[in-house]
């Protein structure tokens, strides 16, 4: 499995005016990453299309995901940041291609009201990934996500929260 290149991804970090960020609760079809409630949220994040900047990529993946345009810029992470999956995800997720992610992280302000988000008809017409969201304060975050992907959290956490 370690011979499997990583997925190219984005992952974005939405923090509206009290400096909370925007977490969502995945739906258990959105893929086999979804073992329970305790660890199924996080930011919203998917794959750079090639050719794609990150840059793109993170604000299409943001609309695509919570119907959100309404932001601006606040930082790039420096570096990618990689994680694994476990070895039953990987021979699950995009067919066993690959041996887990590397992301790209964004963080925007949210300059619009809570009710442009929308999570159940997101924008460009694609499933939903997210059954329910909410803010959430920035410290919270690693404990939330699945523990596979709480490293890649801790150092998107350590990053933007100085920012804030």
């Amino acid at each position: 499995m370690h011979n499997l290149p990583y997925r190219p991804c984005v992952g974005i970090m939405l923090v509206n005016r009290l400096n909370l960020v925007m977490i969502g609760r995945r739906v258990a079809e959105a893929g086999p990453e979804h073992v329970n409630d305790d660890h199924a949220w996080q930011m919203p994040q998917g794959g750079i299309d090639p050719g794609e900047e990150p840059l793109a990529a993170a604000l299409r993946e943001l609309h695509e995901e919570t119907n959100v345009r309404s932001v601006t810029l606040i930082a790039e992470a420096p570096e990618w940041y990689s994680y694994d999956l476990p070895r039953t995800v990987a021979d699950q997720a995009w067919k066993g291609r690959y041996r887990g992610q590397t992301q790209k992280w964004f963080a925007f302000r949210f300059e619009g009201e809570d009710s442009e988000i929308n999570i159940h008809e997101p924008g460009g017409g694609l499933h939903a990934e997210f059954d329910a969201w909410r803010w959430e304060n920035i410290d919270n975050l690693p404990d939330l996500i699945i523990p596979f992907k709480r490293e890649v959290y801790q150092k998107v956490v350590t990053v933007f929260a100085p920012l804030l």
